[in-house]
């Protein structure tokens, strides 16, 4: 892991392989970069691949703000410090909502955006249906509160399928990129998950005009189908791929397919 220093004394850690066009990758809620190391692998051959850890995840130091413009504002200084151009930015959940946010503020250091099982809103209300249900979210926010781990661990299984994965694929998963494994710091969850309760990107979305990839699996459990279509039908230079029979890590479940069309999408 290589790190960067911030202003205020925060280390952000990051891993880094391969040359050519440069291709960062952010990982989701309670996740960490750990979650990427077979696309850093498969793809690093053709691109400069980076992968931070969020603040107070993996192992990047903890912040007080954990909302998206915080951590937005981190990573356009991390940006900024390694002198990165032409990047093409990918966002996961979590890290799809960053990455829409650091779109606006780092837009001329960008080339090409891929969202990967992202939502403008998080938590459904009376206008906009493709979402979790509030309760469902501050059911969770106690659950971290009170029995941290396996939340978390309850998190990371409801990412696939009972179909979606043999039991091989799903026990070697859950030994190695679990958020038991390697958990968030309990503050960053808790940060975290109430940016995603209260977060709403909607109204921004008209002001991007980056050529686009939407990735959605059919069978998101965590952020339906609906709400990638949403992103794919708003944003200016977008196009939608969903992605038959996968939940919400498809780049887990199907990696040669989701590789590929990353690859593709990315090419100069």
């Amino acid at each position: 892991m290589k790190e960067w220093n911030l202003a205020d004394g925060r280390v952000l850690r990051f891993r880094q392989a391969g040359s050519g066009p440069t291709l960062v990758l952010l990982h989701g809620w309670a996740m960490s970069s750990a979650v990427f190391d077979e696309a850093v692998q498969n793809l690093s051959n053709e691109f400069c691949v980076l992968a931070p850890d969020l603040p107070g995840h993996g192992q990047s130091t903890s912040c007080k703000d954990y909302s998206l413009d915080s951590l937005a504002r981190d990573l356009a200084l991390w940006m900024e410090g390694l002198q990165l151009t032409d990047v093409r930015l990918l966002g996961w959940s979590l890290g799809g909502q960053i990455a829409l946010r650091l779109a606006s503020l780092t837009k001329h250091r960008l080339s090409r955006l891929l969202l990967i099982a992202t939502t403008p809103r998080f938590v459904a209300d009376e206008e906009w249906s493709h979402g979790l249900a509030e309760g469902q979210v501050r059911i969770m926010a106690r659950g971290l509160q009170r029995r941290f781990a396996r939340t978390l661990e309850d998190f990371f299984n409801q990412q696939f399928g009972e179909q979606e994965i043999n039991s091989g694929r799903r026990q070697w998963l859950s030994e190695h990129l679990s958020p038991s494994v390697m958990p968030p710091q309990q503050e960053a969850a808790l940060g975290a998950l109430e940016t995603l309760r209260t977060s709403d990107l909607r109204a921004e979305l008209v002001e991007l005009e980056l050529p686009t990839l939407v990735l959605h699996g059919t069978e998101d459990k965590i952020i339906p189908l609906g709400a990638g279509r949403y992103l794919a039908g708003t944003l200016a230079q977008a196009r939608f791929q969903p992605l038959e029979q996968a939940g919400h890590a498809p780049f887990l479940s199907c990696p040669e397919e989701v590789f590929q069309l990353w690859r593709e999408f990315c090419q100069p």
